[in-house]
């Protein structure tokens, strides 16, 4: 499995697997209209647009990307950053393909100049970020309007601040 950069070109294929992800995946915890609203804010703008502001990584094997993910500054904040729009491909979930694309953004330089890393994480994934060392946000589970649970990381950096 190679991880690396995302790049424009990659775009039509990793929109592709959101998609999926969403709709095969995400839809057990989901009712279909919310699956689908989440898949109409992540369209081919919003990715590019998340991949201006924050650097975004595809996993791909054989050649084809099966995971995406991007870390960006919390609302411009260098002390604060997020995990956004990580997905990854129906059939290549509980192949390592999470952990290759959570830790290539946990060693990119958005991550480890943040005091504290947030994440909303989808109800499908919470328990996956929590094996990756997230914890709630707040110290208990909590399901924001947008039905994501916020959880968040304090880097090496960060830990004078909170244990």
């Amino acid at each position: 499995m190679d991880v690396r950069r995302f790049r424009e070109e990659d775009l039509p294929a990793v929109h592709r697997l959101i998609l999926r992800a969403l709709r095969e995946v995400n839809a057990r915890d989901y009712p279909p209209a919310r699956i689908e609203e989440m898949a109409a804010g992540l369209g081919p703008d919003t990715l590019r647009e998340r991949a201006r502001q924050g650097h975004s990584y595809v996993a791909c094997l054989g050649g084809q990307p099966v995971g995406c993910g991007t870390v960006a500054p919390y609302w411009g904040s260098v002390r604060e950053s997020i995990l956004l729009t990580v997905f990854i491909s129906p059939e290549a979930q509980g192949r390592g393909v999470g952990r290759a694309i959570v830790r290539a953004l946990e060693g990119d330089g958005y991550f480890l100049r943040a005091q504290r890393v947030e994440v909303p994480a989808s109800l499908t994934a919470w328990p996956f970020y929590q094996k990756m060392g997230y914890r709630f946000k707040g110290g208990a589970m909590q399901v924001d309007e947008g039905g994501c649970v916020r959880m968040e990381k304090f880097p090496p950096q960060g830990r004078g601040e909170r244990e």
